[in-house]
């Protein structure tokens, strides 16, 4: 593993997310970067209103190029979406994502280590609390609903 490539793209990650802050409604700011060894493939954060995901949103972008790529995603990816939709874990791992780096856990109930078990159980490589000390203050004033 190159970690300052995974540095550089968690950090792009954490700027998209910081550029959604104030515009995603109840859903917090998450950014997601899908790089297939050192060329990223798709990007996105969330939308405004918090609808659709960063996952969901990257992995339309990237299409193919998803399979046996990298997501680098500043907070733990749902296991559980309120719509009914299939969770950002469940979307990963069906597009043959090979390995998520998680930079923030989420304290949701929709989340809350479950979008971890759903990844890890699909087979898919798992990194966990990169970069956290960057992506936790994004997420200071989500945390106080929980």
């Amino acid at each position: 593993m190159d970690r300052a490539l995974d540095e550089r793209l968690m950090r792009r990650a954490i700027e998209l997310a910081r550029a959604a802050l104030g515009t995603t409604g109840d859903n917090p700011a998450v950014g997601c970067v899908i790089a297939f060894r050192d060329v990223v493939v798709a990007e996105a954060a969330t939308a405004p209103g918090g609808r659709p995901h960063a996952e969901e949103q990257a992995l339309a972008k990237a299409g193919e190029a998803a399979r046996g790529a990298t997501a680098y995603v500043t907070l733990e990816p749902c296991a559980e979406r309120s719509s009914g939709a299939a969770s950002c874990s469940l979307r990963l791992a069906g597009a043959g994502i090979a390995r998520v780096v998680v930079a923030a856990a989420d304290p949701s109930s929709k989340a809350s280590g479950r979008g971890d078990e759903v990844l890890q159980e699909a087979g898919v490589s798992l990194e966990t609390g990169f970069l956290a000390d960057e992506a936790d203050p994004l997420y200071a004033e989500y945390r106080r609903k929980f």
